[in-house]
């Protein structure tokens, strides 16, 4: 797994590309041109960007979702539809699909979050937004999830 970690403030160009900071891109498996990532937008307006080794386990998992049971059923399908595919450049930028961009509400600026295995792209207001959370409701949260 990548160990992506920290949190980046990056701006698009007019074509929609995004320039990988050099902290994530050392993390990479495969640095060069050519390398190939799996962008998801998900249902929280932001988009997760994945190696093609991070995305091929949760390929995995996937697949083993029954196409009879109708809820594995309705996230295979979400998910599937909202998945594109992205190259990295020689100068290490990745263009992003506009229909991601717009539906994201992502224009310029740009928040690169590491999040260990993937990276997750966010509107900074959209991020602002999501966090907007009460301390004591992240301390509930925290003491019921990690215990």
């Amino acid at each position: 797994m990548a160990g992506f970690i920290g949190k980046e403030l990056h701006s698009l160009d007019d074509k929609g590309r995004l320039m990988i900071p050099v902290k994530f891109r050392k993390k990479l498996e495969n640095q060069d041109a050519g390398a190939v990532f799996i962008l998801m937008k998900t249902m929280s307006d932001s988009i997760e960007m994945y190696e093609e080794s991070a995305w091929k386990e949760l390929q995995r998992k996937l697949a083993q979702l029954s196409d009879f049971n109708p809820e594995e059923k309705k996230l295979k399908t979400f998910i599937n539809a909202n998945l594109d595919e992205a190259e990295l450049d020689k100068q290490g930028r990745v263009a992003l699909p506009k229909e991601f961009l717009e539906a994201c509400e992502i224009t310029k600026q740009v928040i690169i979050i590491g999040e260990g295995n993937k990276l997750s792209l966010w509107n900074p207001e959209k991020l602002k937004q999501a966090l907007n959370i009460a301390p004591t409701e992240y301390e509930t949260l925290t003491q019921k999830i990690l215990g």
